[in-house]
């Protein structure tokens, strides 16, 4: 992870990183609900299911990039594939992206676990 990201924002930055990444856990995982309790399980439930593993993977900030991207995948199948507004799937892909890109922020898991160390001498 140090590699991906040179810092892991903390202060105000990481506070929006953190409410960014709760906002679009919750509505992926509502959106999941929603799928699975309107009809029986089908193959068109997939992607939702994938969705809402990889927010609860985002919602604590683990493994973020590859949860970001699985998010943005997973969105944009939806947007594509089922009928309806895709504006919704849309922006959880939006923001899938650009929090892969940017980092979880110092309040996750992945900043605990990749973090910078200090070396005291």
């Amino acid at each position: 992870m140090q590699r991906l990201y040179s810092t892991f924002a903390n202060g105000w930055p990481g506070a929006g990183l953190l409410l960014q990444r709760v906002v679009a856990a919750i509505m992926l995982v509502r959106f999941c609900v929603i799928q699975l309790t309107d009809s029986s399980f089908s193959a068109s439930m997939m992607p939702h299911l994938v969705g809402a593993c990889a927010g609860i993977l985002f919602l604590v900030g683990l493994w973020t990039p590859v949860a970001g991207t699985l998010i943005a995948v997973a969105e944009l199948w939806i947007a594509v594939t089922h009928l309806g507004d895709p504006w919704i799937s849309i922006l959880l892909a939006t923001i899938g992206v650009t929090s892969a890109m940017l980092g979880p922020g110092a309040f996750s898991v992945d900043a605990r676990l990749y973090g910078r160390r200090h070396l005291h001498v």
